[in-house]
């Protein structure tokens, strides 16, 4: 089997913020941020297994800080973790103020791609060589995600809402029953 160090397939790209990409509010849109977000990730992805790569999911994008019109944004994506076919994409946005050169961090993301041939069928990725303690943490908190992920999976699996008694909704939550 193939092993690939994580350098060797990180990205970095930046990119400026223009009015176009703005929302009704003047801030960055976050549509248009996840669209980025997503070509990053296919960009690392495909670098790794050196095939096309399609996202099988994402994990939580929290938006922490807005993203102004006019600041330099900066995403920096590698591969955290690896499976048969799939890649965790781990992917670090900051936006930068030109002028200051004041950084904030504006999100975490986590990116599951899925390598495929030219027949559209899943394939085999290169495993993972990890050199430092940032590289295992990372690892090691993809591999406790993907656990968390599974059980949430099993928890709703089946479930209905009929099982339980909801009167105590209208009490602990903002919800009214009107049936």
């Amino acid at each position: 089997m193939k092993y690939k160090f994580v350098n060797e397939s990180q990205i970095e790209i930046s990119q400026l913020m223009l009015p176009s990409h703005s929302n009704f509010n003047g801030k960055i849109h976050g549509g248009y941020i996840l669209s980025l977000l997503d070509q990053i990730a296919f960009a690392c992805a495909s670098k790794h297994s050196e095939n096309y790569c399609v996202t099988a999911s994402v994990d939580r994008v929290d938006f922490l800080n807005p993203v102004e019109v006019g600041e330099l944004l900066i995403m920096k994506a590698s591969v955290n973790f690896v499976g048969n076919t799939s890649m965790v994409v781990g992917i670090r946005v900051e936006s930068e103020h030109i002028q200051t050169g004041k950084k904030k961090h504006c999100n975490s993301s986590y990116f599951t791609m899925v390598a495929k041939d030219s027949q559209g069928k899943s394939v085999e990725v290169p495993g993972l060589k990890l050199k430092n303690q940032d590289e295992i943490r990372r690892f090691l908190k993809s591999v406790k995600r993907i656990k968390l992920h599974k059980e949430k999976v099993k928890t709703f699996e089946n479930f209905t809402g009929n099982e339980e008694d909801h009167s105590y909704l209208a009490d602990k939550f903002k919800v009214k029953f009107d049936f």
